[in-house]
């Protein structure tokens, strides 16, 4: 019988400002993409800011924030398609710096669809429909209200802010799942022999990535 993945170790990390631009060295062109950058240090999962990239490559990736995956030592992935657009050289890639969020007794979420698009005509027998954007929908957790944890206090700052942060969340069976939310409620409550918590609600904007 087919064994489940277990939720125990799952960790959820925030994203807290960056890890410093890391020098591209090489490019290897194709889908995915293949960046050289000797001793990276990122891992699977992170989310990196692109810049400075000399060439037709640069005009796409310069700008944009793309998802690490296929890690090694001193190369990654990003889900792009360069075929077709050379690398002529340079280019940064600034990682984000991730806190764990401490506490956490349970999440669930990713719960979005996407919109239905009519487009039926004259012509038509029938309501006809093509698939819009999709909207990702909320992510969730329940966690024990750690007032000195610092991954909670990144938490509180962008619920006051109202900032967009990166997520990301890292499963027992080693898949992670990267997003970017609003934080929209982190109430708390308690009861009798019991410790302080509460369910913080975040809405997700724009694509998730899993790797």
């Amino acid at each position: 019988m087919a064994s489940g993945i277990s939720a125990q170790k799952s960790k959820l990390f925030i994203a807290t400002g960056t890890g410093g631009a890391k020098n591209i060295t090489g490019v290897q062109i194709g889908n995915p993409t293949i960046i050289t950058i000797a001793g990276h240090g990122f891992q699977n999962g992170f989310a990196v800011d692109i810049a400075g990239i000399v060439g037709t490559l640069g005009i796409d990736l310069n700008g944009t924030k793309r998802v690490v995956s296929n890690v090694t030592a001193n190369t990654f992935a990003i889900d792009f398609d360069s075929s077709g657009k050379p690398y002529t050289s340079g280019g940064t890639a600034t990682p984000a710096a991730y806190t764990k969020i401490n506490g956490i007794t349970s999440f669930d979420g990713f719960d979005g669809s996407a919109d239905d698009l009519d487009t039926t005509d004259l012509d038509s027998d029938g309501k006809e429909y093509i698939s819009g954007l999709r909207e990702e929908g909320k992510f969730g957790f329940e966690a024990k209200r750690l007032r000195t944890d610092p991954g909670q206090i990144a938490l509180r700052a962008n619920l006051i802010s109202g900032a967009v942060v990166g997520m990301r969340l890292e499963l027992s069976d080693g898949t992670v799942v990267s997003f970017s939310v609003l934080v929209k409620t982190m109430p708390i409550g308690g009861a009798v022999n019991a410790v302080l918590k509460g369910k913080i609600d975040c809405k997700i904007s724009g694509a998730i990535a899993v790797v």
